[in-house]
């Protein structure tokens, strides 16, 4: 009897399935890359936004975007040279000082950022850093609790983009700064893990401006069409090292001009 053809498999539909599984099952996946070609990373997009897409008509709520990647020496580790990106959900978002649930976590840690919240929209198909600037309300402290539905963070440029971006949580300091009182470029920040000293970095650290990312940022949104609007938050990527964090530990992240912000880890 003659074999039937196999239906072909649908590469995209298959990882962002797999990383959806990982999520609501919390058990970490093996890596998606096995189904991409290498340096294929429109496709790990396509599985970002798939996701996105399903996850937005269960009424989980878009609020930003996060940037991932803004490191040098992280680009260099993965082989590429340009920052990646996610979306911020709202459900991500924890209160300063809030305690937070083990159960929301996988393979956590935590980087000290800094957060822009703007108020007019970035639409424009050759945004300046001027239109950045003057579309920013306020810069905010925050801590990002990045995660990985890849078991081990055995990952590659691939794997952490249809992931969105390693996304996990997210931490907003309460003292809105406007830009025209600090330099982000020159804002120091010390991370303490229970009082112990665990990264130290500075603005520079991220792209050499924490600005330079987010309008990295808000001209790949144009270019993709989907520009960042009034109220988006943006996570501007890490100023130091991340670190590793467990359960009933407490975060505090404080940068210079801009305050500290907390992240309590329950039991």
């Amino acid at each position: 009897m003659a074999r039937k053809p196999s239906k072909s498999v649908d590469p995209i539909k298959t990882a962002a399935t797999r990383i959806r599984r990982a999520m609501k099952t919390r058990k970490p996946c093996r890596p998606i890359r096995d189904l991409l070609k290498k340096g294929d990373l429109q496709s790990a997009y396509n599985i970002q936004q798939l996701n996105t897409e399903l996850w937005i008509k269960e009424d989980r709520r878009p609020v930003g975007r996060k940037i991932g990647l803004t490191a040098k020496s992280v680009q260099a580790q993965l082989g590429v040279n340009q920052p990646d990106f996610g979306v911020l959900f709202a459900d991500m978002e924890i209160v300063d000082g809030q305690e937070i649930n083990p159960e929301q976590l996988m393979q956590p840690k935590v980087e000290g950022e800094i957060a822009l919240v703007l108020d007019a929209d970035l639409v424009n198909e050759q945004l300046t850093l001027t239109d950045l600037i003057n579309s920013v309300a306020y810069a905010l402290p925050a801590i990002e609790v990045v995660g990985s539905r890849i078991a081990n963070w055995d990952i590659t440029i691939l794997d952490t983009i249809a992931d969105n971006a390693s996304s996990g949580l997210y931490v907003l300091g309460t003292k809105p700064t406007g830009l025209h009182e600090i330099d982000l470029r020159m804002c120091g920040m010390v991370m303490e893990n229970n009082g112990e000293q665990v990264s130290i970095g500075a603005g520079a650290a991220c792209l050499g401006n924490p600005l330079n990312a987010a309008l990295w940022l808000a001209r790949k949104m144009v270019e993709v069409d989907m520009p960042l609007m009034a109220g988006d938050t943006i996570m501007t990527g890490a100023l130091g090292p991340m670190a590793p964090v467990q359960p009933g530990n407490v975060i505090e992240v404080r940068i210079s001009d801009l305050g500290s912000v907390r992240a309590v880890f329950g039991e």
